[in-house]
């Protein structure tokens, strides 16, 4: 992740650092092991609904941004969206299964603001449209493996350390899981199913954290497929080479990336673009609006409304990107850049 100073400088003017909502996954970690039981893990999964929802906003408004939708930059972030709702997806059906409901309306983030949980404290997850800085200080920071090829200069809970440890009580606890409630779609390229026992739950945290980390072993492979992990494709974007291996180690020296042509959505300020008026406000209040109905659908499916709900979210929030697109093609006025979505869910 970027060192702390330089997502200082980043920050949006006028954002203060919020304090985390929810359960904190410091003090989850810090539970001891004994002591863990249904109910950690519950409170865990529902802090990793609200991880796996956090990260897709920016990564679509780095992806909308982009205007050659061909390009190997927009490939790539197409296919983590892909990867990220279907993460979601998968810790839904993990809490089902353990006795809860996932909270999706209340897990929302407001953006610019922390990552929920307390995870990489003093990261800033902002909304712009696709920059080199962008792609280092929120998609390269949001998904930074515990041993990167360039190592963070202050530990803190990875997204993977607290997968990690979710994996290791569902070993412990054992729980009996419940399929009843758990939802089954196809999301991008992967296959959203039930999870019906301790290898199932196994596979599905694994392939969460090699999607968006990779191996130690092997940092340019993710989980059954071709592509680089999450943190590896994004540094591919940033230092515009593809990673390979060497002689000294796995390098980003390889065939070129090539940065694509952007929309250039400016970094959406604290509070949204409240001075926004006529057409601009029209399509900010349409998009939050649409927004709204897509987490409302999604926490109403896995609360008993099932595959045609799911279906309803889905079909929403491929409606948010005409929305966004056009709003990135407003300039602001008597600043640089253009308007973009707020992602606001209430």
């Amino acid at each position: 992740m970027a060192a702390g100073a330089a997502q200082a400088a980043a920050r949006p003017v006028g954002q203060a650092p919020a304090a985390p909502r929810g359960h904190s996954v410091a003090r989850l970690l810090a539970v001891p092991h004994d002591d863990r039981g249904l109910s950690w893990l519950r409170q865990s999964l529902q802090v990793a609904v609200a991880l796996e929802l956090a990260t897709i906003p920016p990564y679509l408004c780095g992806w909308w941004s982009i205007k050659d939708r061909g390009s190997e930059a927009a490939r790539l972030i197409r296919r983590i969206v892909g990867d990220e709702m279907y993460h979601l997806g998968t810790v839904c059906n993990l809490l089902v299964a353990v006795g809860g409901r996932p909270q999706i309306k209340s897990a929302a983030s407001a953006y610019p603001g922390p990552l929920p949980g307390g995870v990489r404290p003093g990261l800033t997850v902002y909304l712009s449209g696709l920059t080199r800085s962008f792609v280092l200080e929120v998609m390269m920071a949001i998904e930074e493996p515990d041993e990167p090829l360039a190592r963070s200069v202050e530990p803190s809970p990875s997204v993977g350390t607290f997968y990690g440890d979710i994996l290791r009580t569902f070993r412990s606890v054992a729980p009996e899981l419940q399929v009843r409630g758990q939802l089954s779609a196809r999301i991008g390229s992967d296959v959203l199913g039930p999870v019906r026992s301790p290898d199932d739950v196994m596979r599905a945290i694994e392939i969460i954290k090699e999607q968006g980390e990779g191996t130690a072993t092997s940092p340019a492979t993710a989980f059954d497929d071709d592509y680089p992990a999450h943190y590896y494709a994004f540094g591919e974007i940033y230092h515009g080479r593809r990673l390979r291996e060497t002689d000294s180690g796995w390098e980003f020296s390889g065939a070129p990336v090539r940065f694509p042509d952007v929309r250039p959505m400016a970094p959406v300020p604290a509070g949204g673009w409240s001075d926004a008026r006529g057409d601009v406000r029209r399509l900010l209040d349409g998009f939050d609006a649409t927004y709204h109905s897509v987490l409302q659908n999604l926490e109403t499916a896995w609360s008993g409304g099932g595959r045609r709900t799911l279906n309803s979210a889905i079909h929403a929030m491929r409606g948010l990107e005409h929305h966004a697109v056009e709003l990135m093609e407003r300039p602001i006025p008597d600043a640089p850049g253009t308007y973009g979505p707020q992602f606001r869910p209430f």
